[in-house]
């Protein structure tokens, strides 16, 4: 069972998510489920032409992914940051000092890239609205 807070995270990148019609642009053409491990504890994150259509709480050997991203609560909690350190400002910078791993179709995720970085950085902002509340 994923923990409360990331889960109200990414409740709040939903909401700001479907609110930008940039980011509905880019994602128009993506349709997919994502796995979003932390500690391994699972999140699917369920696109349907750019929108974010749900949270599912996972495990579950039921739900298809596409692509996962797996990484550690600090890391993620880091990359989250208003002004995130060298390293921990892209996933990609995750992966590289060793505190994130991308698995699955590496293709999908390359030719929507700009999509799942932007809609991934929204928790930066999100976590700006849960202080406020």
């Amino acid at each position: 069972m994923i923990s409360p807070k990331i889960q109200t995270k990414f409740k709040a990148m939903q909401a700001a998510h479907n609110s930008r019609t940039h980011l509905l642009r880019l994602g128009a053409l993506f349709s997919e489920t994502v796995l979003i491990e932390v500690d391994g504890e699972e999140t699917y994150l369920h696109f349907e032409k750019g929108r974010l259509i749900q949270v599912q709480s996972g495990p579950s050997r039921k739900t298809p992914w596409r692509f996962g991203l797996r990484c550690d609560r600090d890391a993620l909690e880091r990359f989250w940051q208003p002004l995130p350190s060298p390293g921990f400002h892209d996933i990609f910078g995750l992966v590289k000092i060793g505190r994130g791993r991308i698995d699955g179709d590496i293709l999908t995720l390359v030719k929507n890239l700009r999509f799942f970085k932007e809609f991934m950085a929204l928790g930066r902002g999100a976590l700006k609205a849960e202080e406020a509340a």
